[in-house]
């Protein structure tokens, strides 16, 4: 669906019902569509919502407003109109530092981030011939097709997917395609994260050639407070595509860990008590145990980060 927010036009995908809902933001180059694989993992238990950031997919593309506040003011924009009580912001790339600047304005309803293949709130490190040359990445369907093997997915993508990304980078308008190699990525937030209260979870691929592991570890988690880094093997920068089970199995703990006993039921009308369906435990209780061993898809926590359960 179409919703003007932020005095633009957005397109939104809601799947699902429960809480907290989860608010999936995409990366430079992607879609909602980023997130169909975890979504159809994660619509049992919450609340999906996805959304094309301007200049992306459906979404409104205005010549200028590319800025990160602009992308922020347009994510709880749509947050607002929905009425979301509580939520976690799901942020891939691009998308992650847009939740990050959200996190720091500490909005009423966040409950917590999931930061998959995060870019780090520093300026991106990469010379401006390279960033000038990023602009041209998604051209033409072989030049999308090199970044991917090259850049994006080195261990490859399936070909349905694949044909997906190149889709949605053509798409992209100019504006958007500049904007984010040329100035978006050179914004520095770091500052702000300090005003940060919500929990977090980071979550990257090993072969990430875009924003690694060793990166986010400098870069991201000295500046959260309460943050997890998990890697996963043989992944790379489109971990949404190349491991959705593993994102969505490490999303989903997560949210069970920050969801009340007593949750809103579909319909809004009543507090009902939730099991977890494997265990019995509350989601609370069950999360605690998976988060705490571990026993997430291929998922392995970054012992620097890993909290102390003794």
């Amino acid at each position: 669906m179409i919703l003007t927010a932020n005095g633009i036009d957005l397109q939104v995908e809601q799947r699902g019902a429960g809480s907290p809902a989860l608010v999936f933001l995409h990366y430079w180059g992607g879609s909602s569509r980023t997130w169909r694989h975890v979504v159809d993992r994660l619509v049992t238990d919450f609340r999906a919502v996805s959304l094309d950031q301007r200049g992306w997919g459906r979404s409104a593309a205005p010549a200028t407003g590319y800025a990160l506040a602009d992308l922020a003011d347009d994510a709880q924009a749509v947050i607002g109109t929905l009425d979301l009580e509580r939520y976690i912001l799901v942020g891939h790339s691009m998308g992650g530092k847009v939740a990050q600047l959200i996190a720091s304005r500490r909005p009423r309803g966040l409950v917590g981030m999931a930061l998959i293949a995060p870019a780090p709130p520093v300026p991106l490190d990469l010379p401006l011939a390279v960033r000038q040359g990023m602009v041209r990445a998604y051209d033409t369907r072989e030049s999308v097709a090199a970044t991917v093997a090259q850049v994006l997915a080195p261990d490859g993508l399936d070909q349905a997917d694949l044909e997906a990304v190149i889709k949605d980078s053509l798409a992209g308008a100019p504006a958007a395609k500049e904007a984010w190699p040329l100035s978006t990525s050179q914004e520095d937030i770091s500052s702000a994260l300090a005003d940060i209260e919500v929990p977090a979870i980071v979550v990257s691929g090993e072969h990430d050639r875009v924003d690694p592991p060793e990166v986010l570890e400098r870069e991201l988690l000295p500046r959260l407070a309460r943050a997890q880094l998990h890697v996963l093997p043989q992944v790379g920068h489109l971990s949404p595509y190349e491991a959705p089970d593993a994102v969505a199995n490490l999303v989903r703990a997560f949210a069970m860990s920050l969801a009340d006993d007593g949750i809103l039921s579909p319909n809004g009308d009543e507090m009902v008590q939730r099991q977890c369906k494997y265990c019995g435990l509350s989601p609370a209780a069950a999360a605690s145990v998976r988060l705490r061993h571990a026993d997430i898809g291929s998922a392995t926590p970054s012992t620097s980060q890993r909290p102390d359960h003794s």
